[in-house]
């Protein structure tokens, strides 16, 4: 078997920093004593994830393979807010493609305000969905079979980047579809926020997690500067939105090692609950819960007919711009 490098950094020395995943499993996951990336033991193959992803990841982690209204709600609420947050640092017009698009609301989003929106979803019952309810353009597809045209001007991956076995290897592929001024955004979960016990860090799904620290250094090795980083570090997700720069040499901050490992050993039951905004932030959960199951089924059906009245206005614009044209 050959040795293990960090994706991040290639180095060669672990620690050791958990055996099982949220659910009680079996799962090795160790920390790079360089950089500070945390990643799975043992990285699973291309095969296994293609396989894990087409029929048993929405399963296994959301619980069902076709969203559900509130799942629905919830995804296209989370598009608005990325649309509204990104929106100032973009061009008004640039076109956009989702990589691991869901549902697809994300992309739906940017399309019914003015931009050309397509993405890709290897999950059968989400992309289904997407196309047939939302009449999106996702289609089932893998990252790696995209063209390297330097064509892309904005590439989404929202909850997509812990997923890749090699988030280094995605990341350059993502750099060479992108135009020399492209950007890309990227969501993920953020390993230094604040977590009930070190035992709900890890996920089989989640083959690497990332700090503000190593997302960014990562993402600098593979040719992007940061543009713009949303919320604070301890959020509970990474937000930040970079463009293309040259491509440099990985720079190494060592001191991640400690400070990493500093956050995941004081992730403790104590620690989490003791927050200043621990009790606030649990009944804004329980309110957003319980006004998702009053209103979820009304809130997508609006939104249902609000993707087919747009697709049925782009058809009728379509004629009399070939009749203007002539």
């Amino acid at each position: 078997m050959a040795e293990k490098k960090c994706d991040l950094c290639a180095g060669t020395e672990f620690e050791q920093i958990g055996n099982r995943d949220r659910h009680g499993n079996s799962l090795e996951s160790v920390i790079c004593k360089t950089c500070g990336l945390v990643a799975h033991g043992q990285i699973p193959t291309d095969e296994e994830l293609a396989r894990y992803y087409a029929t048993e990841y929405r399963q296994s982690y959301h619980g069902e393979m076709t969203p559900s209204d509130r799942r629905v709600m919830r995804a296209w609420k989370n598009g608005e807010r990325i649309f509204n947050q990104i929106q100032p640092h973009i061009k008004s017009d640039a076109k956009v493609f989702e990589v691991g698009a869901g549902i697809g609301c994300t992309a739906k989003v940017f399309e019914l305000n003015g931009h050309t929106a397509s993405g890709i979803e290897p999950g059968e019952g989400f992309q289904t969905y997407s196309q047939q309810k939302l009449l999106t353009d996702v289609v089932r597809g893998d990252l790696f079979e995209q063209p390297r045209d330097h064509s892309r001007e904005l590439v989404l991956l929202v909850h997509v980047i812990e997923h890749f076995n090699s988030p280094r290897r995605a990341l350059e592929y993502i750099r060479s579809m992108l135009a020399d001024s492209g950007q890309f955004y990227v969501e993920c979960p953020n390993i230094a926020a604040p977590f009930a016990r070190r035992s709900k860090m890890f996920h089989y799904a989640h083959i690497h997690n990332f700090t503000p620290a190593s997302l960014k250094m990562l993402a600098e090795s593979c040719g992007f500067k940061l543009e713009q980083q949303f919320g604070s570090s301890e959020d509970p997700n990474l937000q930040m939105l970079f463009s293309c720069s040259e491509t440099s040499a990985p720079s190494i901050d060592t001191t991640n090692y400690e400070k990493t490992m500093q956050v995941i050993n004081g992730a403790t039951p104590v620690r989490y609950h003791l927050r200043p905004y621990y009790f606030s932030s649990r009944l804004a959960k329980v309110s957003s819960y319980l006004k998702e199951h009053l209103t979820a089924k009304q809130f997508v059906s609006s939104v249902v007919q609000d993707c087919q009245q747009h697709a049925a206005d782009q058809q009728n614009k379509q004629p009399a711009e070939r009749r203007a044209a002539a």
